[in-house]
């Protein structure tokens, strides 16, 4: 069976790297929008579209072109994770800018909130495909952070492309108190509860 990651974030996929899977990567073209304001139900939403959309590339055989074996199987895994302030501002997505990377920061630091990730897993090939979604969450304390020190860690860009503007494995690290979960959930993929599911399922 060929396992697919659809993402395109490297984080994700040395996390596949330390659970010892093999895979191959096709980026999703998901249309990511939505007015969903549940964590959990965006981010199954999300993880759904995401594996749906590479699924569709593969059986039109326009992610590897040429390659594909008759009758190969293929379990497609797609993932979505978005931080979470319970008493704040709700969902917060990437940062669009060094402003609002300062706000999200400003925001979390001397507090705590929540990671949330969704995750699809689908198997095309067999008789009876399978689809099976499931959701992690994780609570993260933040010490206080002071204007400077935020405007440090913006400078490093690390912020920019992450949900919530930092990222618990890189510089940031030095600000993060405690985690109530998985710390896999936080980098970007719940790396235990994946693995079960696809042991469950014998694809590992």
């Amino acid at each position: 069976m060929r396992i697919v990651l659809a993402s395109a974030s490297p984080r994700r996929r040395e996390i596949l790297d330390q659970l010892g899977i093999e895979y191959d990567v096709c980026v999703s073209s998901a249309d990511e929008n939505t007015i969903e304001k549940d964590p959990k139900n965006l981010v199954m939403i999300l993880s759904e579209r995401k594996a749906m959309s590479v699924l569709g590339k593969i059986e039109k055989d326009e992610a590897w072109t040429g390659e594909l074996a008759d009758n190969e199987t293929y379990c497609v895994i797609g993932c979505d994770t978005v931080v979470y302030q319970q008493n704040g501002n709700g969902i917060l997505g990437k940062p669009r800018s060094e402003a609002e990377a300062f706000e999200m920061l400003s925001s979390l630091q001397g507090g705590y909130h929540e990671v949330y990730s969704g995750v699809t897993i689908l198997v095309s090939g067999l008789k009876t495909p399978v689809k099976r979604s499931f959701w992690e969450r994780t609570v993260v304390h933040f010490s206080e952070m002071s204007d400077e020190e935020i405007l440090e860690y913006i400078r490093t860009k690390d912020p920019m492309d992450k949900a919530g503007a930092y990222g618990i494995q890189g510089f940031c690290a030095r600000y993060i108190e405690g985690i109530e979960g998985d710390y896999l959930n936080v980098v970007g993929l719940p790396g235990n509860h994946l693995y079960k599911e696809l042991k469950s399922l014998g694809i590992v």
